[in-house]
């Protein structure tokens, strides 16, 4: 009775962060949208022999956005972002190392490596600039990243920025994932690894935010059930008098790349206009 009521609670929690983080209603991929709108890539890692898979629009433009992805990180369901964004910016977003295409196969727990991994997308044409979004799990990553290279790095944008803080559905599936955790798919398993180990590492992260001086802008949905609103915005006000700005999206959830990609669109542009000369 006890193996079947994990094989239960395994396919509960595979079921419920599927449906969390990778609905085929509310997120098309890739395939949806006509050749040339977007492309996958194959990319080097940063200071690892590991090969990234990621998405990009496929043109030049004066604004260059690197997604790192929150976990599990499946870079398809960003393609609506890229298919919506205005033709000043382009954009590229890697399954991160440990999940989907991307190698390794196991989990890459250290945010600091995965930072050096991803730095690879900071790579801009003359003249570009770079605009660094951190999805989620993915922001304090993102931080470090615009941290180690400030000269690469115009401006952050924290999306949803998981920094510890669990809200009641976080909760719940990190809770029941460390029950079954070893029947779980690669994804999730890797997953819930990178939750359960990212506190020890988040003082450096948040010592990087507050020495940022590029422009930081922190964005949030109001119906965000993973990470409460409020620890959002004492990210922001953590920044003291260093440029921020806090941007809520009423109604909007934690997929904002899903439920509110016009929002995401603009906390870009404010990101642009903040970083403008």
């Amino acid at each position: 009775m006890r193996r079947i009521a994990r094989l239960v609670a395994a396919s509960a929690l595979t079921v419920g962060l599927a449906a969390c983080a990778a609905s085929v209603e509310r997120y098309p991929t890739s395939a949806d949208y006509p050749a040339g709108t977007m492309e996958r890539v194959a990319v080097q890692a940063g200071g690892h022999p590991w090969r990234l898979s990621a998405l990009e629009t496929p043109r030049t433009a004066p604004w260059k956005v690197v997604v790192v992805t929150g976990t599990p990180s499946w870079s398809e369901y960003w393609a609506p972002v890229l298919a919506a964004l205005p033709e000043r910016f382009t954009m590229i977003v890697a399954d991160r190392p440990g999940f989907a295409q991307s190698e390794p196969r196991g989990v890459v727990g250290s945010i600091g490596d995965q930072a050096e991994a991803l730095s690879a997308m900071l790579d801009a044409a003359p003249g570009q600039r770079v605009i660094l979004v951190g999805q989620s799990y993915g922001a304090p990553i993102a931080t470090l990243m615009a941290a180690r290279y400030p000269d690469r790095v115009q401006a952050l944008v924290l999306m949803s920025p998981f920094y510890g803080e669990r809200g009641r559905t976080a909760r719940r599936l990190t809770g029941l994932g460390g029950m079954v955790r070893p029947m779980l798919p690669r994804d999730l398993k890797n997953s819930i690894a990178e939750v359960r180990g990212q506190a020890p590492q988040l003082p450096a992260a948040r010592a990087a935010l507050a020495g940022l001086k590029v422009p930081v802008v922190v964005l949030h949905g109001e119906a965000d059930t993973f990470v409460p609103l409020a620890s959002a915005r004492a990210l922001a006000a953590s920044r003291g008098s260093a440029p921020t700005a806090m941007i809520t999206v009423p109604a909007g959830d934690h997929f904002l790349n899903a439920c509110c990609v016009p929002a995401l669109v603009g906390a870009l542009e404010t990101a642009a206009g903040m970083a403008e000369p």
